[in-house]
């Protein structure tokens, strides 16, 4: 894609999933968790001005009594009225009430990010679009743990489920 991709704020939600502090820390391709975080945290700004919904996910491993450290949310990411969303597989939807309540919401398409490219964000976006919804992913608000698996999902597999697009792409039409 190559210019601004207009968003309906009424019907639009973020999803960015496992930004957490002890994934943002791993050693990630092609860029940084913290250049993820940062393209992010620029997108969930835009999102709520907007009106639009944040959702933002994160992991526990089930069956154990105390999560490894490092398993919330990175701090200052949430704000009031964002929605939290703890799974426990690898996408978002399974086992979750995250479906439910976005269509409460009357959200027809999800704009996502985050990290595992291949994994959390691409298993949560093919049940996504399992479900009906239309997806953008922001390619620059992602990272894996190798470049040739952020850019196999990036590259081959995003296009032929909805609209890849950069972070400066992502925009609302005005209603």
């Amino acid at each position: 894609m190559t210019g601004p991709l207009a968003l309906d704020a009424a019907r639009s939600a973020l999803v960015l999933v496992d930004l957490m502090d002890r994934i943002v820390a791993l050693p990630l391709e092609p860029r940084k968790g913290t250049e993820v975080l940062a393209a992010a945290e620029k997108l969930a700004t835009a999102f709520r001005s907007a009106g639009a919904p944040v959702v933002l996910v994160r992991v526990e491993r089930p069956g154990v009594a105390d999560q490894p450290p490092g398993s919330g949310l990175v701090p200052g990411l949430a704000r009031q009225g964002d929605i939290e969303i703890v799974k426990r597989t690898i996408g978002a939807f399974q086992g979750t009430d995250l479906d439910p309540r976005l269509r409460e919401l009357g959200v027809t398409t999800l704009v996502f990010g985050g990290i595992a490219t291949n994994l959390g964000v691409e298993s949560t976006a093919r049940a996504a679009l399992d479900l009906g919804y239309d997806l953008v992913f922001v390619e620059d608000a992602m990272a894996a743990f190798t470049a040739a698996e952020h850019e196999a999902s990036a590259r081959l597999d995003f296009p032929r489920l909805g609209t890849v697009a950069t972070v400066d792409q992502v925009r609302f039409v005005a209603g």
